[in-house]
């Protein structure tokens, strides 16, 4: 995997200085593009062997950029505190550079599993699980329009030990030498093999490695420059993939939707008995010493008019406010647009202890950006699988994600509609889209189906629940959140 890294690259120091003028041009003007036309992000993972001359070489790179448009992160440590309270990604996906922007990171969502296996810390099997969701994950952000340039800075064992004793012994540079450095040295052999089994498996042709010779200097900054120039002056990135297959309508028009019994109800005076016990329970089970290092994600959609903001209300009400926080989801933002699609909700991702509620959510995407077009029907087609690993990933922290479905009928959604209509504090409910939305019943019908056929899980599964009486909606909201908390006690 080295060997064409370890044949002695140079470049004359003439050479060099002939080479840096245009180049340092050219990637000003690559980068005032890129600022300008934002149809793309560049991130550059920054890994290799210790002294290579990986913070050399990037501290070079951004004396020849405009550096107020380049983000710099240091990833190759351990979690900071909030981070390790969340889901692993979530690291990585709030360090995102936007769209029009290069950004920079040492080290990555490659260096841990790497460096866990080279210690024995994990097994292989581990570790082939952590680097085929390295592989997905940048599948995911070049499908989204990200580049990414992944550089390998390499030494051969020699000439790791040159370099290190020489900086050692220069009282201006020995700080750069640390214990650690050392301790990683002596395991170069192991680290190396390691290393070369990781780079071969997540080396693809949309986010392939780059091995960056380190023993000199002027060879390495040229390199890593010309490189970079490359990617700033391709093209808008995607995965070439075969045409995605669409869901076939159910040839006899049954959707799950039609088998939920709507005429189930409640009385008023079962309702209120019902709530206040599940409340109380709830609010129980939530303070439980067992729930601190869990936390809970809530996710509603539904019909507009369905009661979503309701059955939340009396979710709500059994929680300590200053362990919950309602999302309510609508149309991305400007800021939003320039970052992957789940990068707003990973955002959200509840720390343990906590409730995270959802009014509308990511599987916007299946439905209302399906159905109106605010999407290719390859990306809602991608979406199912990498809303699954994302949830997957909550589950892996300790995050439950329970997903609800308010179902009334067309003719009780009329009946609300109206009722919004002539009810002064509800008419800002109801808006042009909603009726709108009336029309393409049938298409959200089948959106539905899909999106339960395929993102309903044994970690993460979906909930049909019959709306058309309010009463017995808010209690079976309760009682499934309830029982699936009990159920991991």
């Amino acid at each position: 995997m080295f060997e064409s890294a370890e044949i002695g690259h140079k470049l004359s120091d003439k050479e060099y200085k002939s080479e840096v003028p245009g180049l340092r041009e050219d990637l000003l003007r690559g980068q005032y593009e890129l600022l300008e036309k934002k149809d793309k992000a560049v991130l550059i993972i920054v890994g290799g062997v210790e002294g290579a001359g990986k913070g050399d070489t990037i501290n070079l790179l951004s004396g020849w950029l405009d550096s107020r448009h380049l983000d710099v992160h240091a990833l190759g440590g351990l979690p900071s505190d909030e981070e390790a309270m969340r889901p692993q990604y979530y690291r990585y996906f709030r360090r995102l550079p936007p769209k029009g922007k290069i950004g920079v990171h040492f080290g990555s969502w490659h260096s841990q599993p790497i460096l866990k296996y080279a210690l024995g810390e994990i097994t292989r099997s581990e570790m082939d699980a952590a680097l085929s969701r390295v592989c997905e994950f940048e599948r995911m952000l070049v499908q989204e329009g990200w580049v990414l340039l992944k550089l390998w800075f390499h030494l051969s064992k020699k000439q790791q030990k040159h370099r290190l004793e020489t900086l050692s012994k220069d009282k201006k540079q020995s700080w750069r030498v640390t214990d650690r450095d050392w301790e990683l040295f002596r395991q170069y052999d192991r680290l190396a093999k390691v290393s070369a089994r990781a780079l071969r498996e997540t080396s693809t042709g949309h986010a392939p490695w780059h091995i960056i010779p380190g023993a000199d200097p002027n060879y390495r900054h040229i390199t890593v420059g010309r490189a970079l120039l490359t990617v700033l002056n391709a093209s808008v990135p995607g995965v070439s993939e075969i045409a995605p297959v669409k869901p076939a309508e159910p040839a006899d028009g049954l959707h799950l939707l039609h088998t939920l019994d709507l005429t189930q109800t409640l009385s008023k005076k079962q309702y209120k008995a019902r709530l206040e016990k599940l409340q109380g329970d709830l609010n129980l089970a939530v303070r439980a010493k067992k729930f601190r290092g869990r936390s809970l994600a809530l996710v509603f959609e539904g019909w507009d008019a369905a009661g979503k903001g309701g059955a939340i209300r009396r979710v709500t009400s059994a929680l300590d406010v200053r362990t919950y926080h309602v999302h309510s989801v609508a149309a991305p933002t400007e800021e939003e647009k320039l970052y992957p699609y789940l990068w707003r909700f990973w955002r959200y991702a509840p720390k343990a202890g906590h409730v995270s509620i959802f009014d509308r959510s990511w599987y916007g995407r299946v439905l209302v950006e399906r159905i109106e077009g605010f999407c290719s029907e390859a990306d809602w087609m991608r979406a199912y699988k990498e809303i699954n690993e994302f949830e997957e990933q909550w589950y892996e922290r300790g995050v439950e994600t329970l997903k609800f479905w308010l179902h009334i009928s067309p003719e009780e959604q009329m009946r609300r509609f109206k009722e919004r209509e002539v009810t002064g504090y509800k008419k800002h409910k109801i808006t042009d889209e909603d009726w709108r939305n009336r029309e393409r019943w049938a298409q959200y019908e089948h959106a539905i189906t899909d999106m339960v056929d395929r993102t309903s899980t044994e970690i993460a599964p979906w909930t049909l629940v019959a709306a058309e009486d309010k009463y017995f909606a808010r209690i079976k909201v309760l009682e499934t959140v309830l029982e699936r908390l009990e159920s991991r006690r």
